[in-house]
Order: C-alpha cells, then sequence, then structure tokens
C-alpha cells in the first residue's frame, strides 16, 4: 500500500520521519516544517534569524504551500531576497483542526514536488 492511500496523520508522520532521517532532528510541529519550508523559499540557507524573521519564514511556507491550490499567489522577490504572496481567493471556512489538516495536506503536497 503507498503512503498516499494512507489516512493524514500517518502520511504526516511518515513525512516528519523523512525529514528527521534528512535534516538529522525531527520537526515538533506544523510550525517547525512550515519555517523549513519558508527557509528553503527564501533560498539564503540555515542561518540565525530573528524572531520576527521565523514568523516572516512560517508565513512564507504557508503562502507557498497554499500556493500549491491557488489560495494565494506569488507576487515578488524584494530586494533582499524575501518572496511576496498575495491572497488570491478565501481560505474555506473552518475550525483551527480544519485548517490545520488543509495546511499539513498541502505540506505534503509541496514534499512531493522534490
Amino acid at each position: 500500500m503507498n503512503i498516499e492511500d494512507q489516512p493524514l496523520e500517518m502520511q504526516w508522520e511518515h513525512l516528519l520521519t523523512s525529514l528527521e532521517n534528512l535534516i538529522g532532528k525531527k520537526p515538533g510541529d506544523l510550525n517547525g516544517v512550515l519555517f523549513l519550508i519558508g527557509v528553503q523559499e527564501l533560498g539564503q540557507g540555515a542561518k540565525r534569524f530573528t524572531k520576527e524573521q521565523k514568523q516572516d519564514l512560517m508565513h512564507i511556507g504557508i503562502c507557498k504551500v497554499l500556493s500549491l491550490s491557488s489560495y494565494y499567489l506569488f507576487e515578488y522577490n524584494d530586494k533582499d531576497g524575501w518572496p511576496h504572496y498575495k491572497l488570491n481567493r478565501a481560505l474555506p471556512p473552518g475550525d483551527v483542526l480544519k485548517q490545520e489538516a488543509l495546511l499539513k495536506m498541502h505540506v505534503i503536497e509541496y514534499f512531493k514536488l522534490f
């Protein structure tokens, strides 16, 4: 059975294990994975970031993964190389758990691209 045929939480755990094998540390939660995606999309490598920059990187991660379903559209990179996105269409209504599931599904799709 393919991992794609498994429930979302099993796919998520598989992704976290794969990331642990890749980077040597298992991300603690969804925010940690979104931060990693933000760093990847920024393309400046691993370095020290301020608290504000870490929040910005998580936002980049969210925008990037949700751009896979056109919720966000890439606009431009600013003079420092930071990507900027704009909201293209409203996110589906739902509680925090539904929003988290939506993000996890998109994160899993993002990593299938690599």
